[in-house]
C-alpha cells in the first residue's frame, strides 16, 4: 500500500483552481496511519537528524506531531491558530494560497537554542510553514529539519525552504496533477 494511495483529492476547495490534497482518508485507515508514523519514526530514531522537541502546526501537524512525540520520546509543541493560547504569546500573519491567517505560540515554550522538528500534513506554498519557522526563531529555536506527509513541489513551497537553507523532508509527493 503506498500512501499516496490513501490520500484524497478534492477539485475546486476551498476555491476554484485548487486541487485540494486531503489526508483524513490516509489517517482515518489504521495501516495508513501506523505506516505514516513508522516511517517519520524510523527516520528520526536513528539520530541522523538531532532535535530537542517536536513542533506542530495546528491542525493536522498536532496528530502527526503527538504521536511521533511519543515514539520518539520527545516533547510536542503546538503552534495554533490565532486566539486559541491561554498565556503569553508571539503571532505571526502570514498568506495562504487563499487568503491571510495568523499563527501563534507560547513565548516559554521554546528555550534558546532548542532545536525544532517541525511537522504539518502538508507542503504547498510554503506560507504556514515559514511563518512557523519564523515564530520558532524569534523564540531562539534551531529548525534541524521539516516533515511533512505531502509536498506539492509545483506549488514552490519546498524550493522557498531549500532556497532558505532548511531541511524538508516529505514522505510522498504530488507533481504535475
Amino acid at each position: 500500500m503506498s500512501i499516496k494511495s490513501k490520500i484524497r483529492t478534492i477539485p475546486d476547495y476551498p476555491k476554484k483552481g485548487i486541487l485540494f490534497r486531503d489526508i483524513t482518508t490516509l489517517i482515518k485507515d489504521p495501516v495508513g496511519f501506523r505506516l505514516v508514523i513508522d516511517n517519520f519514526t524510523q527516520r528520526y530514531i536513528k539520530g541522523d537528524v538531532d532535535f530537542d522537541v517536536i513542533v506542530g502546526i495546528e491542525s493536522r501537524g498536532f496528530i502527526i506531531g503527538g504521536a511521533l512525540s511519543y515514539t520518539l520520546g520527545k516533547g510536542f509543541i503546538p503552534i495554533r491558530k490565532s486566539g486559541k493560547l491561554p498565556a503569553e504569546k508571539i503571532t505571526h500573519e502570514y498568506d495562504l494560497e487563499y487568503g491571510t491567517d495568523t499563527i501563534e505560540m507560547h513565548i516559554d515554550s521554546i528555550s534558546k537554542g532548542s532545536k525544532v522538528l517541525l511537522v504539518d500534513d502538508l507542503l504547498a506554498t510554503g506560507g504556514t510553514a515559514l511563518a512557523a519557522t519564523a515564530l520558532v526563531e524569534k523564540l531562539g529555536g534551531i529548525i534541524t529539519e521539516m516533515a511533512f506527509i505531502v509536498s506539492l513541489p509545483d506549488v514552490g513551497g519546498e524550493k522557498k525552504h531549500t532556497e532558505k537553507g532548511y531541511m524538508v523532508y516529505a514522505q510522498t509527493e504530488f507533481e504535475g496533477e
